[in-house]
């Protein structure tokens, strides 16, 4: 069994004059990551691996997750092919794995990741917000043999600011 947790990155901000890649977070994105990481803190998912787009967004939603859920630095690796909206590369990425790990922790960029969910889930997300995860089971032993699998839960920040209320 393998073990898939894709976090989208939290919502950045347009603020700045700088390129795509270098757009730091928001605010909310701050408070949005922290939120939704402390609720997958809860869950107690240890990752072997964490992998992460090397966009400015992601490293600093990562740094968020990696903190609250106490992940030691040296598993988390930057990649810049995850800095890929199509999911072409993610999936390539998540294939080329070594069969060592049994959970991924992997943060990216939209549309990839919408996509990959409603290719390889079992049921339909529209849209994987920003700070979303989305844990994903598969009944393979290697990465290359990827499949549909089982999403075994999300947690989204609109649905925890909603039970709070």
């Amino acid at each position: 069994m393998k073990k898939l947790i894709l976090i989208r990155h939290a919502k950045s901000s347009w603020e700045h004059d700088v390129i795509d890649h270098q757009r730091p977070l928001k605010k909310r994105g701050v408070n949005d990551a922290n939120l939704v990481s402390n609720a997958l803190y809860e869950r107690n998912e240890v990752p072997n691996i964490v992998l992460c787009s090397d966009a400015m967004r992601t490293k600093m939603t990562a740094e968020i997750f990696i903190s609250n859920l106490n992940i030691d630095n040296s598993i988390v690796h930057f990649n810049h092919e995850l800095y890929d909206f199509s999911g072409s590369d993610l999936v390539k990425i998540i294939k080329s794995c070594d069969d060592s790990i049994n959970t991924l922790m992997i943060f990216g960029h939209n549309h990839a990741i919408t996509a990959f969910v409603n290719t390889y889930g079992d049921r339909y997300i529209d849209n994987v917000p920003t700070s979303g995860v989305v844990v994903i089971q598969f009944g393979i032993d290697q990465w290359r043999d990827l499949n549909s699998g089982k999403i075994l839960y999300s947690i989204f920040p609109r649905d925890l600011k909603s039970s709070k209320k």
